[in-house]
């Protein structure tokens, strides 16, 4: 809203005493609640109706349909309550997500302190309200750590600065002030929903609520996601089987005309056929996976998976984007050394520096120390009792600096500057040679990626009018503090656990390259490769483990302006972004801002060591245990552009982020992953929501999706071959056979019991060495996996033919129909559980452990293949009791297939990349 402050009071019809309550009822009832827009929650209904976009689960529904109509009732049955536990577990575990991501919101639900009144003639008093109580129109109060709770205009500001990227994508620290200035400079006396409230104090009036603010309308278009790379495995395997499955019952239907002419049953066989070539459990079974595991994670880590393909995407990652400030650092300095005009170790320095921080916090009535000055306490302590302050000039818009004047030697003031290197040296009485010197010294320290702050001091006779900025002049320089940011508790170990998982860093960042080089270093992270967000632009996305020269070098000369977004109280923010995409650092000018006297000089000298045309370098001889990317200089549009490039070239990617221009790179990410403190539309547009910005809880969902990837892999390479092989068989059995090689029935039974074994999948627990690595389901891979075993189930299958036609009576046992669908059912049975066995828990048993769920599932499947032929079961599927001779024949046959599956299974294994 525009105008001056007087002129949006008198719109918004308030005053700055601010609303009686009856006025702030009416205005609620009339404006609503100052909550955001929440996405529409799909009715359970809805969620079914959408899991039958599901590749697989659309095959089994048009195929439970035609059965409906051509084979028994029995078949259609079966297929469809598949199809319909499928949907609703999907249903139910998203369901749960939501309403587990609903509690998480309420633990974020905030108050705001505002100005109301009892009646017209009653004085205001300062109330705690809910944020969605407020209405345009009242007044509140900001301080620091404050959430700005909605759009306001500011009527009184002392030292104010915000942090606004989760609105704007601004790294540094804003200053805004009250001040009635002319566009297009209007915005410096606004602020946005969602903005946090970094150093000083102001009285504000409320402007837009609730849909109206500037947070709300960047939520009402967050974008479509794109396919994930579990999206695209599937579909890519589904529309394989299904050419397989429409190839397959016109094949059958040829053969069995060819052979027996249009017989009544052939029809139902055709479709039976192609039932058996289905993974009917498919989505049972992966959801189950997937909803265990994302119960267990939220149960046990706090992590809530909104979309449960997600999983697979997570363990699925192999490089993750992540920020530095706040993920691997605390976005709290810390102090690494103190410097004199030498370059030698000199604790007066830190002393001096405590000491102007202390008496400038106490004389200027700040409410709080920004971060540098916090630093500087917390190392040094109230440094400032031991001198009597008298005066302090604190930092201010266009000022980066602060000076605390105390009491010297006697009838004589001391003067205690701290701020920019550029700001305070040349403030200092030095030649210009000198001056160059100490540039270039706070120059080098920055380019190892620490903030600089510089100290310089001045004697003044005593007096007794005020102290301006005039009289910071004619200073003598004292020396450097640097400082580093505090990497995060635990992230050392969490990178060192996801490193050791396969999943490559990369550091995207709007600080200096050096310091985010600096701080990986710091965790154990060797850099392989650093550049600004420009050169990563005009390049493709490397691959995991290239190794390329260190970032260039930023170019110099712009105008001021460009750098005036540079982090100044935090330090080494990301500059403005001029045209074509080139990022400008002005020669020697360093932003304007809060904390740049208490700190931030470090991006101004930052600055200084560019515009001298050197070229930022990291070390990368040093051998930790990880290896991470640092693109510097990131906006949120890089960050979304990069981590496109990075799917492009064929990585899965996972991104944390928290802001609204998050949002972008969140879509674009594989998996998009925002803590529960995120802004709302980040948390929505999210895959998975953590209960705090951990990495650690990451490394745990990560081994949760490879866990549930692999169960998953497992079922579809045992499912597919198997059911490969025996519709192979049963092609060829039916072009040499003068009756059908099992009936209809027969085969939905032995569906049937191989579907129930296959649930135990569900349950299974992978081999450590399947979790060190990214799952990820190719479809080539599969293809050539199950075509190869498919062939050899289908050649024991077809072995088993042999015997029953050529080593007991002869050609006329083929007469024998009921025999030979009891020998057939059995071994199809029997194989298959060898199959389960040895494809998946063979190496397991070699190494003499104890059988998983899938063995004792193998071992009772076995069971009833050899039980219900002799059964009434048996009977009434139309089989029959097996002689003796015909379980030791087929007993060789087994365990001639069993050697060479456990052959071909090795020789697989060994050609595994």
């Amino acid at each position: 809203m525009s105008g001056t402050s007087l002129q949006v009071l008198r719109r918004l019809d308030t005053g700055p005493r601010g609303l009686t309550d009856a006025e702030a009822a009416a205005r609620l009832a009339a404006h609503g609640e100052n909550t955001p827009p929440r996405p529409r929650v799909p009715s359970w209904p809805r969620r079914w109706l959408r899991g039958l976009r599901d590749p697989f689960t659309a095959v089994l529904l048009a195929l439970g349909l035609v059965s409906a109509f051509v084979a028994p009732w029995g078949t259609a049955t079966v297929i469809l309550t598949l199809v319909a536990v499928g949907c609703a577990v999907r249903a139910a575990g998203e369901r749960r997500a939501d309403r587990s991501l609903a509690a998480l919101r309420e633990l974020v639900a905030g108050t705001a302190t505002v100005l109301r009144r009892a009646d017209d003639s009653a004085a205001p008093r300062a109330h705690e309200i809910p944020v969605a109580d407020l209405v345009p129109g009242d007044v509140v109060r900001l301080g620091p750590g404050d959430l700005v709770p909605a759009d306001v205009r500011l009527l009184r500001a002392r030292g104010l600065a915000v942090r606004q990227d989760a609105v704007t994508g601004e790294s540094a620290p804003v200053p805004k002030s009250a001040a009635d200035l002319p566009e297009p400079h209007t915005t410096s006396a606004l602020c946005f929903q969602g903005s946090a409230v970094v150093t000083g104090s102001a009285t504000a009036v409320v402007v837009a609520t609730g849909a109206r603010t500037r947070f709300a309308a960047a939520q009402r278009s967050p974008g479509r996601r794109e396919p994930s790379a579990f999206d695209r495995s599937v579909h890519g395997i589904a529309w394989v089987l299904v050419r397989f499955m429409l190839l397959t019952p016109p094949l059958v239907l040829m053969a069995g005309a060819a052979m027996r002419g249009w017989g009544p049953q052939t029809l139902p066989f055709a479709v039976s056929v192609a039932v058996g070539l289905t993974p009917e459990m498919l989505p049972v079974i992966v959801t189950s996976c997937l909803a265990r595991a994302a119960a267990l994670l939220a149960r046990t880590r706090r992590v809530v998976v909104r979309r449960l393909p997600a999983l697979h995407d997570l363990g699925a990652i192999d490089v993750l984007c992540v920020d530095k400030t706040g993920t691997l650092t605390q976005n709290r300095p810390v102090v690494a050394r103190c410097l004199d005009a030498d370059g030698r170790d000199d604790p007066e320095v830190l002393r001096r520096a405590a000491a102007c921080a202390w008496w400038t916090l106490q004389l200027a009535e700040l409410p709080a120390p920004d971060a540098l000055d916090e630093a500087l306490l917390d190392t040094v302590g109230a440094a400032g009792e031991e001198y009597d302050g008298l005066a302090a000039l604190p930092v201010a818009p266009g000022r980066r600096l602060a000076t605390a004047v105390l009491a010297g030697r006697l009838g004589h003031h001391l003067l205690v500057t701290k701020g920019a290197a550029e700001d305070v040296l040349e403030r200092c009485d030095l030649p210009a040679a000198e001056r160059q010197r100490l540039l270039a010294l706070a120059a080098r320290e920055a380019r190892t990626g620490q903030r600089v702050l510089a100290v310089a001091t001045a004697e003044r006779p005593a007096r007794t009018r005020p102290y301006t900025p005039a009289d910071e002049r004619g200073l003598t320089f004292r020396g450097l503090v640097t400082f580093r940011d505090e990497p995060a508790p635990g992230a050392a170990d969490a990178l060192r656990a996801l490193t050791a998982l396969g999943v490559r860093i990369h550091v995207l960042t709007g600080d200096h390259p050096a310091t985010a080089a600096r701080v990986c270093h710091e965790l154990g992270l060797k850099v392989t490769e650093t550049r600004t967000a420009t050169a990563a632009q005009g390049e493709a996305a490397p691959a995991a483990g290239a190794i390329r020269s260190a970032g260039g070098a930023v170019r110099a000369g712009g105008d001021p302006a460009s750098a005036a977004s540079d982090e100044a109280g935090a330090g080494g923010g990301a500059p403005g972004v001029r045209g074509g995409g080139e990022h400008w650092v002005g020669a020697g000018v360093c932003p304007a801002g809060p904390g740049a006297a208490g700190g931030g000089s470090g991006s101004a000298d930052e600055a200084a060591a560019e515009a001298g045309g050197q070229e930022v370098r990291v070390r990368t001889d040093v051998a930790p245990a990880g290896a991470a990317t640092v693109v510097a200089r990131c906006t949120p549009q890089d960050k979304a552009r990069f981590v496109a490039r990075l799917r492009a070239a064929g990585h899965t990617v996972g991104f944390l982020g928290d802001g609204v221009n998050d949002v972008p790179a969140l879509l674009a990410a594989d998996v998009g992953i925002a803590p529960r403190g995120a802004v709302a539309v980040a948390r929505e547009s999210a895959d998975v929501v953590l209960a705090e910005k951990d990495l650690t809880a990451i490394g745990h969902a990560v081994t949760a999706g490879r866990h549930s990837s692999a169960n998953i892999a497992a079922y579809l390479r045992v499912t597919l071959s198997s059911n490969l092989g025996n519709v192979l068989a049963m092609l060829a059995a039916g072009l040499m056979l003068p009756f059908l090689p099992m009936l209809p029935v027969q085969v939905l039974a032995q569906n049937l019991c191989f579907d129930a074994a296959q649930f135990a999948f569900a349950h299974d627990r992978p081999a450590p060495h399947e979790l060190r690595r990214p799952t990820v389901l190719r479809p080539p891979a599969f293809l050539r996996f199950i075509t190869g075993f498919g062939v050899l189930n289908a050649v024991a299958d077809l072995a088993t033919f042999g015997v029953l036609a050529l080593a007991l009576d002869g050609p006329d046992a083929l007469d024998d129909r009921a025999v030979f669908h009891s020998a057939w059912f059995t071994e199809n049975l029997l194989t298959q559980a060898l199959v389960m066995l040895l494809l998946r828990d063979g190496r397991r048993l070699v190494r003499g452990g104890r059988p998983g769920p899938v063995g004792w599932a193998a071992a009772l499947l076995a069971a009833v293949g050899l039980a219900v032929p002799p059964s009434p079961l048996g009977a009434a599927l139309g089989m029959t009791a097996l002689p003796a001779a015909y379980h030791l024949l087929l007993a060789a046959v087994l365990a001639l297939y069993a050697l060479a599956l456990t052959a071909a299974r090795i020789r697989h294994t060994r050609r595994r990349p």
